[in-house]
């Protein structure tokens, strides 16, 4: 067989089979990854690219390797959720690193995490000042967690006995010209009301309509592909500036 048509062949299997592991295992694996899951997503990522490109060996080998390391994968995560301590070698435990405001120097040494690995989290969070720290936390997956001092929260209308009105997510109803016929069944709205709110806004068919959604205010947002806005090219808003 011609070897362009073997790669073929065998990209398709590896993309197959990864497509179909990688929604087996779930979300973690492409989300706040532990080491863990970071180093079994290179590991089968990297075992799909060998049963494509690598002749020097047959394809079996690979694929069971594979599959080996996948189903590895999914037995430790369904032990994780029944057993706590195995949660705990998989993943490890959270670390406190600022307390009561003061930095915990033995904590920030056993996770090897440097003052200024500290800092810059913190300013990622929008925290410039140490002050306004009351707990700082490095969770598993080497993010970090800020509570601030009361003092230093934003004010809410709670804190103002303001009344507010609801706020949820909206329902998209049109997206890339077509319409959403089962969203609005959901949201109890007919196309013959969807037709009369675009005819409000000048616009004839759902065809032009890029998105449409409908806030949990009743309000409607629509966008068109024709929002008759001059594009202009970056270095001239640049230089504008």
């Amino acid at each position: 067989m011609n070897l362009g048509w073997v790669v073929v062949m065998r990209g398709v299997i590896s993309f197959v089979t990864l497509l179909v592991y990688t929604n087996i295992l779930g979300k973690q694996q492409v989300g706040k990854l532990t080491f863990f899951d970071f180093i079994t997503g290179i590991t089968i990522g990297n075992l799909a690219g060998s049963l494509t490109v690598d002749f020097d060996s047959r394809a079996w080998p690979h694929f069971v390797g594979l599959s080996v390391w996948a189903v590895l994968a999914m037995l430790a995560q369904f032990i994780a959720l029944k057993s706590r301590w195995w949660a705990r070698i998989l993943g490890g435990e959270p670390v406190i690193l600022i307390e009561n405001g003061h930095i915990l120097e033995q904590n920030m040494a056993q996770c090897r995490f440097r003052y200024d690995d500290l800092l810059m989290q913190l300013r990622e969070k929008d925290v410039f000042d140490l002050h306004e720290v009351e707990t700082a936390i490095l969770e598993t997956s080497g993010a970090l967690s800020v509570l601030k001092r009361s003092q230093d929260h934003p004010v809410t209308p709670r804190d103002l006995h303001l009344p507010t009105a609801y706020k949820g997510l909206g329902t998209m109803l049109i997206h890339e010209g077509q319409v959403l016929s089962g969203h609005l069944i959901r949201v109890r709205l007919t196309p013959e009301w969807l037709s009369e709110q675009l005819l409000k806004q000048s616009i004839t068919s759902p065809h032009d309509v890029a998105l449409a959604i409908l806030g949990s205010d009743g309000k409607l947002f629509v966008d068109t592909y024709r929002d008759g806005v001059p594009v202009e090219p970056v270095d001239d808003q640049l230089e504008q500036q």
